[in-house]
């Protein structure tokens, strides 16, 4: 019989028999638990209930108590471990997302045109190296499309920012399955989370084949003689938004490890905003996904004023390609105006959020969450446009792509303070 198996029976036990013969074997039965878990923490109430309706005041000062007590606090420290460890792994995503950008945004992401998982660890050491990667480089359409000469330097700056972006998702790997490892081997990991860490143990693999299954696309020869060699936008919003779902359940799953559940009073006006907590989360993912489509296809260049676009709110090259479907997907102009009204209705959508859970009866903490989520959702808003009006500066353009991810972040923490707790 399991450890969790041995403490429900041992907690039958003590409703049906009288004491003084049982207390010797249940106190045996939790020695024998060497692998507290999650579900100790229930089979730990179950017989702390029994034992107040048994159990007289001077038998519950006996050791049988004190071990009552030490396993709970044993559960306890092994679910904080486990949920560092998975903030943790949202933090090396969180990074991951940040490198990503950056390295879009110089430009970096080509300069790799093999991927081997081993043999990539390994930047170039000698000038014999470099220039035999330097070569390969050259042989493909981003370096012929160049129109100034690009030196040994400036591809090593490049190589090396591609180079960091691989190697951080592989130790996001490592970061996830090593300590995995182990937790399953000491029993750390509840039943309920099992499937979870296989779902994200999935994602984590399939975002490195995304990457590479990106990168390969702005390697082919394009078809058309004035087309920019870059990566498919479509793999590109692909990568992100993938890396975007496992931050989130990284960040999901750390924090109901990490946080006390408050129950929330059961009124009609929580209710409501447990619904819009999940529509803020989507609206934020949603717009961050079209800012991927901004990204690869540098829409961010085509008109730089706010709030119209070259002194009109509609432009007259929205609509230049045939057929017309394809202008939402595939037109800067018309990808930089989804962005830009997704961005402001987003914006509306929190402010009226926030409105709502003014008169909620929500605890500090909660309340605390919605007023970040506000001040956030402003903050981002003005990175966007000064990104714009400054025509995209890598610097800026990176924190306002970080700054989905923070925003992200809270409309997380606000969802995870609504939700329903189970009695």
């Amino acid at each position: 019989m399991s450890g969790l198996g041995r403490t429900l029976f041992c907690a039958k036990t003590l409703q049906l028999k009288h004491l003084t013969n049982y207390k010797i074997t249940c106190l045996q039965c939790f020695k024998e638990i060497n692998k507290p878990s999650l579900n100790s923490i229930k089979a730990y109430h179950q017989l702390q209930q029994a034992s107040n309706r048994t159990v007289n005041w001077s038998l519950r000062s006996s050791p049988l108590r004190r071990c009552l007590t030490n396993v709970a606090v044993e559960s306890s420290r092994t679910q904080k471990i486990v949920g560092y460890w998975l903030m943790g792994c949202a933090g090396m995503c969180f990074g991951a997302v940040v490198l990503g950008g950056v390295t879009r945004l110089t430009e970096s992401g080509l300069s790799m045109v093999d991927w081997r998982l081993i043999k990539d660890m390994k930047p170039p050491k000698s000038e014999a190296e470099w220039l035999e990667e330097f070569e390969k480089y050259k042989k493909y359409p981003e370096y012929k499309y160049m129109e100034k000469e690009m030196m040994l330097s400036d591809f090593k700056f490049i190589y090396y920012m591609e180079w960091a972006h691989r190697m951080w998702g592989r130790t996001t790997g490592v970061a996830f399955f090593l300590p995995a490892l182990y937790f399953l081997k000491k029993g750390w990991i509840s039943k309920s989370l099992k499937p979870r860490l296989a779902v994200y143990g999935g994602l984590l693999a399939f975002q490195g084949f995304l990457g590479w299954y990106m990168v390969k696309s702005g390697l082919e020869e394009k078809s058309g003689p004035n087309d920019v060699p870059r990566v498919s936008h479509y793999r590109l919003a692909a990568h992100l938004g993938s890396a975007f779902i496992l931050y989130t359940l990284f960040l999901w799953q750390g924090l109901s490890h990490l946080l006390t559940p408050v129950k929330l009073p059961d009124v009609r006006s929580v209710a409501k905003l447990r619904g819009m907590a999940h529509g803020v989360m989507t609206a934020v993912f949603v717009t961050a996904m079209s800012g991927a489509f901004v990204a690869g296809l540098d829409a961010g260049l085509t008109y730089n004023s706010y709030p119209k676009m070259a002194d009109k709110w509609f432009p007259d090259d929205m609509w230049s390609l045939s057929p017309k479907w394809k202008n939402v997907f595939e037109n800067p102009t018309f990808v930089q105006f989804n962005h830009r009204h997704l961005a402001e209705l987003t914006v509306c959508f929190i402010t009226g959020f926030w409105w709502v859970s003014r008169k909620a009866p929500l605890h500090p903490r909660a309340r605390l969450a919605v007023t970040c989520l506000l001040g956030m959702a402003f903050g981002q808003a003005a990175l966007g446009i000064t990104t714009l009006l400054t025509y995209v500066p890598t610097s800026i353009a990176a924190t306002h792509q970080s700054g989905s991810l923070v925003l992200l972040s809270l409309a997380v923490w606000v969802a995870h303070e609504l939700r329903r707790v189970p009695k």
